[in-house]
Parts: structure tokens; sequence; C-alpha cells
């Protein structure tokens, strides 16, 4: 944590150097779409010569667009381990840095979910939306993980429809093709879902939070705006957003 804070304060010299580049260019995971729309908009009142662009969607396709030379800056991940295997890969610069902590839940719009897990074997249950684990889908990745550790997973798959990220994912449950869907929290409290459904997290035995982290990508260095974001996010001044928006957030020194 010492380094990863030395190297952000290294950031933010050069960010006071590099202005001119005004365009942030941010691959995120798409749990944090209406996080990071908040966030923007707080940001651009105290920068409004700044134009910032997010490109949301599951870790496995943006991980490989970074690797083709997408023009990004900044990779803003749904956990530790995509963004380690670009830094292996040589694509990023710097210290990886955990960010938040998300939750996973299940999410319906018309039914009761006080069963929890075993709500996926109910009869009226016809479709259940989870994340495509093939392009890389977190969310998706760990709800498998926990419907085979629960025993559940082979009497649940003739039912799961693939969302292509956890957005979709919700949107199959909000519209009605899927009875409910499995989510991330920060969605479940987001304007679009709260108080229209049912939620019901599932706890921290069976799925512990799952820690989300960020990092430069390789050539952020044209693009001081680029640093100045990334210290902007995780400093004091995002906190209340990020708890507002259903994370919890690493302990933060002085």
């Amino acid at each position: 944590m010492k380094k990863q804070i030395i190297f952000i304060i290294a950031l933010f010299s050069v960010v006071s150097i590099q202005v001119s580049a005004q365009k942030v260019r941010i691959a995120a995971a798409a749990n944090l779409k209406y996080l990071l729309e908040e966030i923007k908009s707080q940001y651009q009142k105290e920068h409004p010569k700044v134009k910032i662009e997010f490109t949301f969607g599951p870790m496995g396709t943006l991980s490989q667009q970074i690797l083709n030379g997408a023009a990004y800056d900044f990779f803003m991940a749904a956990d530790t381990d995509y963004p380690q295997m670009l830094k292996e890969k040589k694509a990023t610069v710097g210290p990886i840095v955990t960010y938040a902590f998300g939750r996973l839940g299940m999410w319906s719009k018309t039914m009761d979910l006080s069963k929890g897990l075993n709500s996926v074997l109910l009869p009226e249950v016809k479709k259940i939306a989870v994340g495509n684990n093939t392009v890389g889908a977190v969310y998706g990745i760990r709800t498998i993980d926990v419907l085979k550790k629960q025993g559940l997973y082979d009497r649940a798959i003739k039912k799961i429809v693939w969302g292509e990220n956890i957005i979709q994912v919700a949107q199959f449950a909000m519209t009605g093709n899927a009875e409910l869907g499995f989510i991330s929290r920060s969605i479940a409290v987001s304007p679009e879902f709260k108080g229209k459904g049912f939620y019901h997290e599932i706890p921290e035995d069976i799925c512990p939070p799952i820690a989300q982290a960020c990092v430069l990508i390789k050539g952020w260095e044209h693009n001081g705006e680029a640093a100045r974001f990334m210290k902007y996010i995780l400093s004091k001044q995002c906190d209340a957003v990020w708890l507002a928006n259903g994370y919890t957030i690493p302990a933060k020194k002085g």
C-alpha cells in the first residue's frame, strides 16, 4: 500500500506538468456504470474542460481490446485477476490498486427471493440470467462458482440465459425475459432498479466481497489527465459516492 501511495503521488506530479490532454478513455466493468456517471459529473464540475469516455463491458473482452492496442488510458476492472494478467503481459504501468469491493446478489421484478439461492429451483423460475463467463463477466463467473459449491448448478443450468455483461443480465430480469438475475448490489441500489423488485444478497460466507482493481494502461504517460482521474476516484472526495452505490472501500491512510 505504501508503494501504491508513493506512485499515485508521483503520478500527480506528472499531471501537474502534462495537462494538455483533455480526454480520458476508460475501459470499465459494467457494474460501475451508474457510479461512474455520477463521479464523472462530480469531476467535471471541477475540471469542465476534461472529456471522459467510458467503455463498459466484460473483463475478457476489454482486456483483449487493450492487448490489441485499443486507445484506453485507464482500466477499472471487476476483479484483480484481469489487471494482473495485463500487467504480466506488460500492457500496464504502475501498481494495481484495489479501489472497492462489490457484492453479488439476486434480483427479481416479481418474485420474493426469501428462499435465497434455492429460489433458482422454484418451478415458476423458467429463466435465470447470468453473466457470460466465456467473455470474462466476473460476476457471472462468481455466480457459477456459487451455484456449483451449493450443489445447484447442474439443476439450474437448463434455465440459464447468458448476458454479455451485468447490465444486460439486469435488463433481462427487469423486462421479464428472466424471472431472476444474478447482479451486483451496485446495480440493485441504482435508480433504475431500487425499489422496483426484490433483491437478495448472497451471504459473505458463500460469496465473499469481490475485490475490484484499477491500473493505468501503457501509454497513459501521454495523457496526464488519466493519472489525475485515477487519483480522484481513489481519493476521499469519492468515498461517499462509492458507499451510496453499494460498495465498500479499502481503508485510506492519512
